[in-house]
């Protein structure tokens, strides 16, 4: 489905990623991990249009995206969060959705198909998309999951999920994460996930990719990411053993 080739983008003399190569399979649920600084954001705002690369290739279904700007890539197919909600706070929590879902397919959907989209969207996140319910009236969780459904009710093939478990208590973050596995297994959308509680994800995802100082470190299933002892140096630390045992546990 994408296919990321020597991927580098540079701001002036420095380099935040640096000839990067992976591939993502479709319905794959990919987890992209590292230390802050490590490019992970830059990788995202990259395959979103965000940012054009410096040098490499993003290929999404076959065809080359990079450099595309941010609604263009949407309108293909690619959705994403934001690490930070930032909802329209004068609009209910379903407008807020609709207005996704509008946007996202280019206008080419009536208002009552947006509607219908939106209430679709929330159903799978398990927010209410009662007329009235108000942005105000949601907690972190909550603005996490109107978040996912804004993202959701554009109709991508491939969500970008950024630090979905940020501001969450543990409850919350398995709620999330199982929310993620429930958006795959029922809607087949295909993930990218960028997080740093690392035992959740580890949970959720097929495969990880490692990122440090720019640079692919390390790709794998979970456990063998999880044991690699560049990994464990650069990124888990003592928290490696917790994660291991987290990766076993797996079911």
């Amino acid at each position: 489905m994408l296919q990321i080739a020597q991927l580098t983008k540079r701001f002036g003399g420095f380099t935040a990623v640096s000839s990067v190569d992976f591939a993502l399979e479709q319905g794959e649920i990919l987890g992209l991990i590292g230390p802050n600084g490590s490019g992970k954001s830059t990788t995202f705002n990259l395959i979103a249009g965000m940012y054009a690369p410096t040098a490499g290739s993003i290929r999404f279904l076959g065809e080359e995206i990079g450099g595309l700007v941010p609604a263009q890539v949407c309108h293909k197919g690619i959705g994403r969060t934001y690490q930070i909600p930032r909802p329209f706070r004068r609009l209910s929590v379903l407008e807020n959705v609709a207005v996704a879902a509008f946007f996202g397919q280019a206008g080419r959907v009536s208002k009552q198909q947006a509607w219908a989209q939106a209430e679709e969207a929330l159903d799978l996140v398990q927010l209410p998309h009662a007329h009235d319910a108000r942005v105000e009236g949601l907690g972190a969780a909550g603005l996490k999951k109107l978040e996912m459904a804004r993202a959701l009710a554009t109709q991508p093939r491939l969500l970008l999920a950024d630090e979905s478990l940020g501001g969450l208590d543990e409850h919350e973050m398995n709620q999330a994460a199982d929310m993620l596995a429930r958006i795959r297994k029922e809607r087949g959308i295909t993930i990218i996930w960028v997080e740093h509680i690392m035992g959740v994800l580890m949970r959720v995802v097929d495969r990880c990719i490692v990122l440090d100082h720019g640079e692919k470190i390390a790709e794998g299933l979970p456990r063998e990411v999880a044991a690699d002892p560049k990994v464990i140096e650069v990124y888990l630390g003592t928290d490696a053993a917790a994660v291991q045992a987290q990766v076993a546990a797996r079911v």
